[in-house]
């Protein structure tokens, strides 16, 4: 073989690696500690207006939890579920009820991820958005009616307490 086309090869391979090793860090957008400590604070304010005890998760844009406040009386599965939701929210970068009726409108085919941990078809799951970034996600569980699971299960009221969680710190979110 010649050696022309090895040399090609070769310089080829240096350009590439010199432009991977150009830029070794990345820069992400997240929610700060008081962000979330706000988020959660509003979530918790109107859940409890009709009386509903929860427990609430906030993850960063990693998928790692920024807090977590479980409401005095909240039930000890909410934890892990309001985690699931959202993960969930997280992840597939849609609220969980979406995600979920997504995934059961088209079973079998996406059985698969339903096995992963962390992953729900329930809904009070919601991402975090400033602009189209996502950066976290909330999950709320306790509401009365929020169990369930299938098309999005129960949760209506959780992703409305989480909403007003997001739109309590909304102004935040666009600079």
């Amino acid at each position: 073989m010649s050696r022309k086309p090895w040399l090609f090869l070769a310089a080829a391979l240096a350009t590439v690696a010199c432009a991977a090793g150009a830029q070794s860090l990345v820069t992400e957008r997240g929610l700060s500690a008081n962000a979330a400590m706000e988020l959660a604070s509003a979530a918790l304010e109107a859940c409890r207006k009709h009386g509903s005890q929860v427990t609430i998760t906030v993850l960063d844009q990693a998928g790692r939890t920024k807090l977590m406040l479980r409401d005095d009386g909240a039930s000890p599965h909410s934890v892990e579920h309001s985690l699931r939701k959202a993960y969930t929210a997280l992840t597939y970068r849609m609220p969980s009820g979406d995600y979920g009726k997504r995934a059961t409108g088209n079973f079998p085919a996406s059985h698969g991820p339903l096995h992963l941990s962390n992953i729900t078809t329930a809904a009070g799951g919601l991402p975090i958005r400033a602009g189209n970034t996502v950066v976290g996600a909330i999950g709320i569980s306790g509401t009365p009616g929020a169990g369930g699971s299938g098309a999005g299960g129960g949760g209506t009221a959780d992703a409305a307490c989480a909403q007003a969680g997001i739109d309590r710190i909304s102004k935040g979110l666009e600079g």
